[in-house]
């Protein structure tokens, strides 16, 4: 059986060990009460007492059918978890004397990229002494940015890291605008 951290988090019934809680609930009006009151009522309804807040002063446990309680917060976490956009990071490589043709070819799935909603990580690699000409690289990154300008904005200044000088470039629309594949429509044709 799958161990439920959810169950773990919270303090049920006789793990309680405060001296009084703040009880709250569907149809109970909150008040301070001591331990055993707060059990007694519960038991009496056929439910759970279920700490959720052990911070404050004095603990505010909830009296609901705990397995309920559980099976809600899941809910919750689950629809959260749905709403959650993933942005994934493509990345672009370039040398430090990359050619116009091969830099248009790059440049032309960035744009792809960005218009799909992920971020573009490009960098140019510096192989052995190429590293020499730190200043190509600066100025390719920069033609680079301003050629995305219109789809993407750059996040910051090109960054050297060993041998790579690095920049992000984050999509201008909406980050969770990924495209669906476009439905391919067939010509009418008009027989007359």
């Amino acid at each position: 059986m799958k161990k439920d951290n959810l169950s773990d988090q919270y303090q049920v019934n006789e793990q309680i060990r405060a001296r009084e809680v703040r009880i709250v609930g569907d149809g109970i009006e909150p008040k301070v009460v001591p331990l055993r009151e707060a059990l007694r009522l519960a038991d009496e309804m056929e439910l759970d007492l279920v700490m959720i807040s052990p911070t404050a002063v004095p603990p505010v446990c909830r009296i609901v059918d705990f397995s309920k309680f559980l099976y809600q917060l899941k809910k919750k976490q689950k629809e959260a978890k749905a709403k959650q956009v993933k942005i994934d990071v493509k990345e672009i490589r370039f040398g430090p004397q990359t050619d116009d043709h091969d830099y248009n070819f790059k440049l032309k799935h960035a744009m792809e990229f960005l218009k799909d909603g992920d971020k573009v990580k490009a960098y140019v690699f510096f192989r052995g002494r190429s590293i020499l000409f730190k200043e190509q690289g600066e100025t390719l990154l920069a033609r680079f940015s301003k050629d995305l300008e219109e789809y993407g904005k750059q996040e910051q200044a090109p960054i050297l890291e060993g041998k790579r000088m690095t920049i992000f470039i984050s999509p201008k629309k909406a980050a969770g605008a990924k495209k669906e594949a476009p439905k391919q429509e067939t010509p009418k044709q008009d027989n007359e």
